[in-house]
């Protein structure tokens, strides 16, 4: 039994050929992202503390589709949402709709721990943000070049689009599209485990491009993009319809639980047997320290270290 920890910046039909300066950053950023992760488990932090951490600086990350690089909906607007379940109590705490609030995984946070309940949503939450002195910032913070580049090839394409990557000419997309259907995503999540076997789990995201207004997604329903129990912390990334129709992460466990498999075999199991190809990827962690991150797709952004010096940094 040891520490471990796992993290993502999405999964999805991420290219190949993604170019230097749009690959080199990401993976930077998951570097830097697993280094204060692990430097706070080995700290003493709890895991909740650890995943909020995490995802916090992934979500001040433009080059993730969370908090800062948060994607537009069809108006043009951010609405993000996020998730975050300690292992041990189930206790959990869910956010939708935010425009303003600069990390949405320290206000599920707050929602957890201050409130009776376990989600809130749109203006409610936002009103909750304000009462609870949470950073905000005007909602044009969220709002960058290369997404306003996003919703404009997404409206142009007619569609719903799931694409963190670069913006590309309008051949290129076109002919990509038509070979690949939905494109990249850029959803963000952490698991981690400390020494004693306590789990916790977190995940963020803004959503589609071009997403309707007040779409929610995978990524804030408990046992959908985000769960954890006594045997397993669980963040998924991918197509969101897809995630919550298979009750992805909630499945690994349940698997555990009534099968007796082990976390690398039921995370296999639902990512192969339970999702469409192409839809969906995910990072856990066991009580006694394993860790696994399968994905169905071309890639996913991706990293993890084990307290017995294992440590991966990948995309494909």
């Amino acid at each position: 039994m040891g520490w471990a920890i796992a993290l993502h910046g999405g999964a999805g039909d991420i290219p190949l050929d993604l170019p230097p300066d749009r690959r080199e950053p990401r993976l930077a950023c998951l570097r830097r992202c697993l280094e204060i992760g692990v430097d706070a488990l080995k700290a003493g932090r709890t895991p909740l503390d650890v995943v909020e951490l995490v995802v916090r600086e992934l979500e001040n990350n433009p080059h993730f589709n969370a908090g800062r690089g948060s994607v537009l909906t069809t108006n043009g607007t951010v609405e993000m949402e996020a998730c975050i379940m300690d292992g041990n109590t189930k206790n959990c705490g869910a956010v939708s709709g935010l425009t303003t609030v600069v990390n949405a995984i320290s206000l599920a946070r707050l929602v957890m721990e201050k409130t009776p309940h376990i989600y809130l949503a749109f203006d409610g939450a936002e009103a909750f943000a304000r009462e609870q002195g949470v950073e905000t910032v005007d909602s044009s913070h969220f709002i960058t070049p290369e997404n306003i580049e996003r919703l404009k090839q997404a409206q142009e394409a007619n569609r719903v689009q799931i694409d963190y990557t670069q913006p590309m000419k309008k051949e290129v997309k076109i002919e990509t599209h038509a070979a690949n259907g939905d494109s990249q995503l850029g959803t963000v999540g952490c698991v981690a485990v400390d020494s004693k076997g306590n789990l916790a789990a977190a995940t963020s995201t803004g959503g589609l491009v071009n997403k309707m207004v007040g779409r929610i997604g995978d990524t804030p329903v408990i046992g959908a993009g985000t769960y954890a129990n006594s045997l397993c912390a669980v963040s998924a990334t991918g197509k969101g319809e897809a995630i919550i129709r298979g009750t992805i992460s909630r499945d690994v466990a349940a698997l555990m639980e009534y099968k007796g498999l082990s976390l690398k075999e039921a995370a296999a199991y639902v990512v192969e047997k339970n999702a469409p190809k192409g839809t969906v990827g995910l990072v856990a962690v066991s009580p006694t320290g394993e860790v696994t991150m399968p994905f169905n797709t071309t890639g996913m952004f991706r990293a993890c270290a084990t307290e017995d010096g294992y440590s991966e940094v990948a995309i494909h």
